[in-house]
């Protein structure tokens, strides 16, 4: 119930509703108050009027009309009206020597003592609460303005979160710079300058890592050819895979900058798990990848996704747990739905989000592995999943 209520909006909405609901109820309250004085008021004024009409029949021997017509009463003189209200009282069991009801929407008075009985019409009728209806009217209608001026006054907001979940996908070509002079403009402005502030360090990190990489380019271009000079055919041999690995190193470094900055478009296609493990042992940069990695296929399935960036990611989970196993070999099994990628070490020191950070303390290597891995498998809305089996002393990643 209240999960509804903790946006702002609503809360506003909530507040500005309590305060109509309490306006609502000390109108009504103050109208029932007025009715209740006006009773009190009116049978007060009754009784004075029966007890000075008794006290001048006792003196004068007659009924005081002219009194009253100025007090607002008239005396019920026709005959079968008397009848019918006489009637009306006895079935109520009012029919006293003094009662008061109300009949036909008239307020009806019947004196009935030992020298006359008189059944009288009270004309007074409560006034109506004009000054107050207009003053709880206008207070109404300025809650109203009040609260489409606050809802207004948060349409920024709105507009601003939408410019930051824009932000958050990858987008830093936004302007929410805001003329307003009030907080949510400071906002949006401390806002705007912090993204120009992002934009420009994404542009000069991505300028820097180009400028080495084009510059990593010609010599290995010039290694690779002077490899090309040498006499001993398997030298030759060798030094052209270092070259082509330094290149490949290079690719992979532009991709995974590409990642990082969320700079990339997705080629989304049907794959065959099988054919991208293949391709990620490809590419593991070793000779005689067999060696190091068994493939245990026990039902293979279909994935959409992005070739060259999932086999990296593969890749990357394929390198760290040779790199970490104690007799340099991982078994990668397929069934189904996952991937099982399994070797024999110890167990991870720490949880497996410790290592979704970029640069976390590792033994070797910049720590950039697993992260990159997650953030590959984030953007095919995969997840990562690790598990160790202590009677067989092996770490299991699952890819699903």
């Amino acid at each position: 119930m209240f999960k509804s209520f903790r946006s702002l909006k609503s809360k506003i909405r909530l507040i500005f509703s309590l305060t109509l609901l309490l306006l609502a109820l000390l109108f009504v309250a103050s109208i029932k108050y007025d009715r209740a004085k006006y009773e009190e008021h009116n049978e007060m004024h009754e009784r004075l009027v029966t007890h000075y009409l008794y006290n001048y029949y006792l003196i004068y021997g007659k009924i005081d009309e002219a009194y009253l017509e100025s007090q607002n009463f008239s005396i019920i003189k026709d005959k079968a009206k008397k009848v019918q209200i006489e009637h009306y009282f006895k079935e109520k069991n009012k029919f006293k020597k003094y009662a008061v009801d109300s009949y036909k929407l008239q307020r009806i008075l019947l004196i009935n003592n030992d020298r006359f009985k008189l059944f009288l019409k009270n004309k007074n009728k409560p006034k109506y609460p004009l000054k107050r209806i207009i003053v709880f009217t206008i207070v109404f209608l300025l809650i109203i303005l009040l609260y489409f001026w606050v809802i207004k006054s948060l349409r920024p907001l709105s507009e601003l979160k939408e410019k930051i979940k824009t932000f958050s996908e990858g987008n830093l070509d936004i302007r929410c710079a805001s003329e307003r002079d009030d907080e949510i403009a400071e906002v949006a402005n401390e806002f705007d300058h912090a993204v120009t502030m992002i934009r420009e360090l994404l542009q000069a990190r991505q300028l820097f890592l180009r400028a080495i990489m084009h510059e990593l380019k010609t010599p290995i271009a010039k290694g690779r050819l002077m490899s090309e000079m040498l006499p001993d055919e398997k030298s030759r041999a060798r030094m052209h895979s270092i070259f082509e690995r330094l290149n490949l190193l290079i690719d992979e470094f532009a991709k995974i900058e590409k990642i990082t900055s969320r700079n990339f478009e997705l080629h989304i296609n049907p794959y065959k798990m099988s054919d991208l493990i293949e391709a990620s042992t490809d590419i593991l940069m070793m000779e005689n990848p067999e060696r190091f990695v068994t493939i245990d296929i026990k039902t293979d399935y279909i994935i959409k996704a992005d070739f060259e960036l999932f086999i990296l990611a593969m890749k990357n989970l394929l390198d760290n747990a040779i790199k970490y196993s104690t007799d340099r070999h991982v078994t990668v099994t397929i069934d189904k739905d996952h991937v099982d990628v399994a070797n024999k070490g110890e167990a991870l020191p720490e949880p497996l989000d410790h290592y979704f950070k970029p640069f976390h303390t590792s033994r070797s290597g910049l720590g950039l592995g697993i992260y990159i891995v997650k953030s590959i498998l984030d953007i095919h809305h995969m997840e990562l999943l690790y598990r160790y089996k202590e009677e067989e002393g092996r770490n299991i990643f699952t890819v699903k």
